[in-house]
């Protein structure tokens, strides 16, 4: 098929299905698919939203949430997903920074929509889904009345989606809005579908949260190529094992804490798994443990890939269960028209080996919505962009993340990177989860904390406290490992697996003198 869109499957095939919610028994057709969105996109035109025009989406995993995001593809609009795990300050700082023309809420998230728009100095048209509360109207009446027909000359729309916050406040990526039609597709396109061989035959199961870059833009990709996306209103380890088996999915799309999740499932529900139709299961986001990245490709089989890559998306790399078996560690090689180099503080490049900022360039260009500042600060002149990651090549050319900048402590003037302390401590028996930071000491500037989530709170916590000290200095120079441990009953992660270490760090820093 010539056109890669869901309007030429809706032609073609318009029973086939593009989109299950499986937990809620809920499903599109293509034809339904590209008739609501075509319906969407007259009625935020009927209220003056017009190419070029933001909208917002606090909306939680849903059976509307393609029609919305295609709606705004289709119509030349940036579409900014919001994080149904904010809370109403935070949304609201989203919704004012992005400039939303529209916010699309829904009946759950009503309470967090209400909180965030009590302040905004100019409001945006409301719309509710499953209900409405005054001020917002009813999404479904709206839409209901418009006419289902494409919106003529339109541009494609484009994504603003705002980076995590695990370092402060989050920045909307705003990438271009060019001159192509909805049904082009976007730079990104081939490179997935060629190195992930998806098709009309796929059946993607999208296991994250549909805001987030990664299955949001994987929806898409499989939209355009006639597949069908699983998706679901919450993860659950069990229920997405059992719907691979049910509906024969080829492809997923995981976080790592989804499979660490899997993996202590009960040993009967794993080994009773019919997993023989998986062929690419690629996981993101967060950096895997080698010990569960070892695990699941003993599980599974070598269908594991992992795809390194960012919202600001000027690059990929990809690797391969074998590749990484050869490669251990490794994010992979950089994958379509992506190119990469380290370069030292003065911007110089490195040899393989020696870690250093890890740039990327692929020829997509984009701007942080408002700061030019920080928008030149991550780009060179020759157009390489850092994602804010620390790394080193090898001498085949494979990636290793060492950490991320942002977490770097510097500790009596020496850098110490804290991931490397983190991945040691992960395999100790007793530690569930753990983040590594530099807090304040009077001599040194920093000093080393490992703050841990331990399997089950200690009896004897000074005990443990020196185990886990010995046991990192047993395995990493001792500079790179903590000089005290602080024990908590649960570390503050993201939906997506990130460890949120500004929130970590605060308690130590806020009252900190300098």
């Amino acid at each position: 098929m010539n056109i890669q869109h869901p309007r030429g499957w809706a032609s073609s095939a318009p029973d086939k299905l593009a989109f299950v919610l499986a937990d809620s028994n809920e499903s599109l057709t293509y034809a339904e698919l590209v008739q609501r969105s075509d319906r969407a996109a007259q009625a935020f035109a009927s209220l003056g939203i017009a190419p070029g025009d933001t909208i917002a989406l606090l909306v939680e995993n849903h059976i509307r949430y393609p029609e919305l995001v295609w709606a705004a593809k289709n119509s030349g609009l940036r579409y900014v997903a919001i994080s149904t795990h904010l809370n109403s300050a935070d949304a609201s700082y989203i919704i004012r920074d992005c400039g939303a023309k529209l916010l699309v809420t829904s009946w759950k998230m009503r309470a967090i929509a209400h909180g965030a728009i009590v302040d905004l100095e100019t409001q945006p048209h409301l719309l509710m889904l499953d209900g409405c509360e005054a001020p917002f109207s009813s999404y479904e009446a709206l839409v209901g009345t418009a006419p289902p027909e494409a919106l003529p000359g339109r541009r494609r729309g484009a994504s603003m989606l705002y980076s995590s916050g695990t370092t402060g406040r989050p920045k909307g990526v705003a990438t271009q809005i060019t001159d192509a039609p909805p049904e082009a597709p976007p730079h990104r396109h081939a490179m997935l579908v060629s190195r992930f061989e998806i098709d009309d035959n796929s059946v993607f199961l999208d296991a994250g949260p549909l805001y987030h870059a990664g299955p949001l833009r994987f929806m898409m990709t499989v939209q355009r190529c006639g597949g069908v996306v699983i998706a679901f209103t919450r993860f659950d380890a069990a229920e997405a094992l059992a719907a691979i088996e049910a509906y024969g999915a080829t492809h997923a799309f995981f976080v790592p804490t989804m499979l660490a999740r899997m993996l202590k499932l009960p040993a009967q529900t794993r080994q009773s798994s019919n997993l023989s139709t998986m062929r690419h299961a690629i996981h993101s986001a967060a950096p895997c443990p080698t010990d569960v990245k070892r695990a699941m490709i003993d599980w599974w089989g070598p269908v594991i890939d992992e795809l390194y890559s960012g919202t600001e998306g000027v690059g990929h790399t990809i690797i391969s269960s074998e590749e990484w078996l050869l490669h251990p560690g490794s994010v992979g090689r950089a994958a379509g028209a992506c190119s990469i180099k380290i370069v030292d503080a003065n911007g110089n490049i490195l040899p393989p080996g020696p870690a250093g900022r890890i740039m990327m360039r692929n020829g997509l260009q984009f701007a942080y919505h408002g700061d030019p500042d920080k928008t030149a600060s991550v780009r060179d002149e020759d157009g390489y962009t850092s994602l804010g990651d620390v790394g080193y090549l090898d001498a085949d050319g494979f990636l290793y993340l060492t950490d991320r900048e942002s977490h770097m402590i510097i500790s009596g003037g020496v850098n110490i990177y804290p991931q490397e302390a983190e991945a040691v401590l992960g395999s100790h028996p007793e530690i569930e989860d753990v983040a590594v930071i530099g807090v304040p000491h009077v001599d040194m500037g920093e000093e080393v904390k490992a703050v841990v989530q331990p399997r089950s709170m200690p009896q004897d916590p000074v005990a443990l406290e020196n185990d886990i000290i010995d046991f990192c200095r047993a395995r990493l120079s001792a500079i790179k490992c903590p000089k005290s441990v602080d024990f908590v009953a649960k570390l503050p992660r993201s939906e997506m697996g990130k460890l949120a270490k500004h929130v970590i760090k605060a308690s130590y820093w806020d009252n900190h003198k300098a």
